[in-house]
C-alpha cells in the first residue's frame, strides 16, 4: 500500500451545507488518522488534483487522553489518534460528530458537555483560603472503583452514540450521570450529593436514559457507564421519594 484514500465530510462554516471531498495521501507504516490529516494539511490537494482549503480538526495529546480528536470514522465514533490506518477499510470516511454543532469540517462545539458538568456540580467544593490538612481516607478498593470514572476525558463519544442525546431532548447524557456517581462516591464530594441528585431528577436527568447501552460500547476508556446509570437511577429514585415525603 503506497497511498491512503480518505473521504472527508466538510463544512465551511457553522451554518454551511456539508459536502464530501476525497483525498489521497502517502502511506507510512503505523500511521494513524491524525497523521493522515496532517499530510492533507501539508499539501491540501484533493483527489481530483485541485488545491483546496486544509481540513480542520481538533487534536492535542495524540495519546487518547485529552478527548479532543473524537470523530466518526467509517461509521463509528472514536478517537482519531488511536485509529490506525492499517486497521481501517479504505476509503477511510471521516465525519464530525452529529450530536454537537459543527464549527468547521471535523471540529465541533462540545459546550453542552461542559454545561452538563456545571449542572451536576462536577467538582469537589473546598475552601482554599487555608490549609485543610489531609483529606479523608479512602480504601484501596474504593480508589480502584472510582479510578475508572476519573479517566473520563469529556470526549463526547458516549453522547454521540446515545439515541436520547439530541437537540430535541434535554438529557445531559451518560457522561454527566457517570460523573454524578463519581463525585457522590467521594467522601468530600458527598457533601454536595443532594444537589447532584437534584440534577439527576431534573428535566435533563436520568429519566431520559433509554437504556440502549450504546454508550458503554463506544467509550474509549471502558468506563462502566451502564453500572453508573443504574446506580444513579437507584439513588435518584430514593432522593425523589425523600423529597416527596418531606416536602
Amino acid at each position: 500500500m503506497n497511498t491512503v484514500q480518505m473521504k472527508v465530510k466538510r463544512q465551511d462554516q457553522p451554518d454551511g451545507e456539508p459536502y464530501w471531498e476525497e483525498f489521497v495521501v502517502p502511506y507510512r507504516p503505523n500511521m494513524n488518522v491524525i497523521a493522515a490529516l496532517m499530510e492533507i494539511q501539508k499539501n491540501p490537494v484533493n483527489a481530483a488534483g485541485r488545491q483546496v482549503r486544509a481540513v480542520v480538526w481538533e487534536s492535542n495529546c495524540l495519546e487518547e487522553v485529552c478527548g479532543a480528536c473524537s470523530m466518526v470514522i467509517n461509521g463509528r465514533v472514536r478517537q482519531a489518534c488511536s485509529a490506525l490506518v492499517d486497521k481501517l477499510e479504505q476509503p477511510i470516511c471521516l465525519e464530525p460528530m452529529a450530536t454537537f454543532p459543527v464549527e468547521k469540517d471535523l471540529a465541533v462545539n462540545r459546550k453542552r458537555m461542559f454545561d452538563a458538568l456545571q449542572s451536576i456540580k462536577g467538582w469537589i467544593a473546598i475552601d482554599g483560603t487555608h490549609a485543610l490538612g489531609p483529606g479523608p481516607r479512602v480504601s484501596q478498593e474504593q480508589q480502584q472503583e472510582l479510578y475508572a470514572y476519573a479517566t473520563c476525558m469529556t470526549c463526547g463519544c458516549c453522547l454521540e452514540a446515545c439515541p436520547n442525546v439530541n437537540d430535541r431532548s434535554p438529557y445531559l447524557g451518560p457522561q454527566a450521570m457517570a460523573q454524578i456517581r463519581y463525585f457522590n462516591a467521594h467522601p468530600t464530594g458527598a457533601m454536595m450529593k443532594e444537589q447532584r441528585l437534584d440534577a439527576a431528577i431534573s428535566d435533563g436527568g436520568i429519566a431520559n436514559c433509554g437504556q440502549s447501552q450504546n454508550c458503554v460500547q463506544v467509550c474509549p476508556k471502558g468506563i462502566p457507564l451502564t453500572t453508573a446509570l443504574a446506580e444513579v437511577n437507584r439513588d435518584a429514585n430514593r432522593h425523589a421519594w425523600k423529597r416527596w415525603f418531606f416536602s
